[in-house]
């Protein structure tokens, strides 16, 4: 009874492990991870990092610096360790939540919101990639909690008035400017609606602000010391203010988080997000009710505002929407709206088999399924029948909610399994083992990429710098002596360059070729 609270997040950490052990690095974000952490130890830095010998003060530091550490103490990047700073947040976000709603939930309720929220799209994708949002998330949503207790009063100590400030600065210096602004423009918001100077009054007091400024100048000191005046700069002006009045990437309209929202917490996003847009206009919250909706809605319209928005930066939010739905239905009498908004997305996993079966997945798929992906989608539809029985039979939705979202978990655990066929349509692993297998039997003397997506980082694997190359490179000699990988797809679409390439020996790795220039070409 004792650890009866261990067995969801042990479920979970269990159900992810095939992943988190299998796949390999995706050349957008984790790859460049990789390289600028590797960069940062040759170079001796600690806060002032860089990609390909470029300045990349997009990011703080605190994450290159777990990376850098799985690199001193394991002699290499491994997948496993990497993403234990994606899945222990998420699970110290799930036990912060429970905490916090204890006494209002009862256990069936609990599991329930913990389940939604593991299995919420996102928010279980950012539990297995390696990026910093679920950190920041996992920090202010700490903040947050904190907060709450000095608010109410279930623990207003020196040394929680401490830890707001500081888990706010910890969340800042995971992601940037969203870590801090969350929970002081939340908190300033929810002490106004509820006109409560003092509470504003003890959380803002000289020790939070002096927490603050000290950790900020430590940091930027730092930076400052290592990158120089331009390089504090483009930290403190080009990756905050530049991105949120005129983006430089990832602009998009103010309506965007109004649709992604949507795919965000799927496959529950039409009770959860029905429930919450429902108790908005329906009912009157308590103080607890009003900050997870001061949460979700101040967040929500800061980051509406921002020019610069993508679908996982409202990652802070999807904690607040799944347990405020739980907190207003459970005392709400469940019915066919809510039972439909779980049998739709149930009715989509039962049909998946069907799916596999009609539909000409050879065209769709770049890929062929193996045995363990047929059973991940196998699952996924026994759990859809399933849940859809129970939200026709029971008188809660609760069976039905734990049935989808386990069915999700088991079947990433079997599919899982299939990432080692997949990996070469994910990421560069297999594809520059061997070619550098290559290079070491022929002596061949250099890399060269031609129309690949991303591949400046595969230096992690080679050990070496790569060189993007064209087609007319190519056939003029350029890359004589070197090795050459290119898209197979591409490569077909272009007659000149196949044909200049049609004596020369090569292995095929997924929809890639390694071409060998270092040898004659045949006769």
């Amino acid at each position: 009874m004792k650890y009866r609270k261990l067995l969801l997040p042990l479920f979970i950490f269990t159900m992810l492990l095939p992943v988190m052990i299998l796949r390999d690095y995706t050349p957008s974000n984790e790859l460049r991870y990789l390289n600028i952490a590797d960069e940062a130890i040759a170079n001796g830095n600690l806060f002032a990092f860089t990609n390909q010998g470029e300045p990349y003060a997009d990011k703080p530091p605190i994450y290159f610096w777990w990376i850098m550490l799985g690199r001193v103490l394991l002699g290499g990047h491994y997948m496993w360790f990497l993403s234990l700073l994606s899945i222990i947040p998420a699970l110290v976000t799930l036990g912060v939540m429970n905490r916090w709603v204890k006494g209002r939930l009862d256990e069936r309720d609990t599991l329930s919101a913990s389940l939604m929220t593991m299995c919420s799209g996102l928010f279980l994708g950012l539990a297995v990639v390696l990026r910093m949002d679920m950190l920041m998330c996992m920090f202010i949503t700490l903040a947050l909690y904190t907060f709450w207790q000095i608010y109410s009063g279930e623990r207003d100590t020196l040394t929680t008035r401490l830890l707001f400030p500081s888990y706010t600065f910890l969340a800042l210096f995971t992601k940037g400017p969203v870590g801090i602004l969350v929970p002081i423009v939340v908190v300033v918001v929810f002490c106004t609606l509820q006109r409560d100077r003092r509470t504003l009054a003890k959380v803002f007091g000289w020790r939070t602000w002096a927490i603050l400024l000290v950790c900020c100048a430590a940091w930027f000191g730092g930076v400052w010391a290592e990158g120089g005046e331009e390089y504090l700069n483009n930290l403190l002006f080009h990756q905050t203010i530049d991105r949120a009045v005129d983006a430089f990437h990832h602009k998009e309209p103010f309506y965007y988080y109004m649709i992604s929202v949507w795919y965000s917490l799927a496959p529950f996003s039409l009770l959860i997000v029905g429930a919450v847009v429902m108790a908005l206009f329906t009912r009157t919250f308590d103080a607890l009710e009003r900050l997870f909706a001061t949460t979700i809605v101040t967040t929500f319209v800061m980051l509406s505002a921002f020019s610069s928005k993508l679908a996982v930066y409202l990652a802070p939010t999807f904690p607040f929407f799944v347990y405020l739905a739980a907190l207003t239905m459970r005392n709400t009498r469940i019915g066919w709206a809510h039972r439909v908004a779980i049998i739709i997305p149930a009715a989509i996993f039962a049909a998946l088999p069907i799916a596999v079966v009609i539909l000409p997945l050879g065209e769709i798929l770049s890929f062929q399924l193996d045995g363990w992906c047929y059973a991940a989608i196998a699952i996924l539809g026994a759990s859809g029948i399933t849940s859809i029985w129970m939200a026709c039979r029971s008188k809660h939705l609760n069976a039905s909610i734990n049935t989808l979202a386990i069915g999700v978990l088991v079947a990433l655990f079997f599919g899982g399994f299939a990432l080692p066929k997949l990996n070469t349509e994910i990421g560069y692993g297999a594809l520059c083992h061997q070619a550098k297998t290559m290079a070491e039997t022929s002596e061949a003397d250099g890399y060269y990429v031609w129309k690949i997506h991303r591949p400046e980082n595969m230096d992690v694997y080679l050990g070496e710098d790569i060189t993007e190359v064209s087609t007319e490179q190519i056939v003029a000699g350029e890359c004589n002596g070197g090795v050459l990988m290119l898209s197979t797809r591409r490569l077909a679409e272009d007659e000149s360059l196949s044909a200049a390439l049609a004596d020369y020996t090569y292995a095929t790795v997924g929809g890639y070729r390694i071409f060998d220039l270092a040898l004659h070409p045949m006769q």
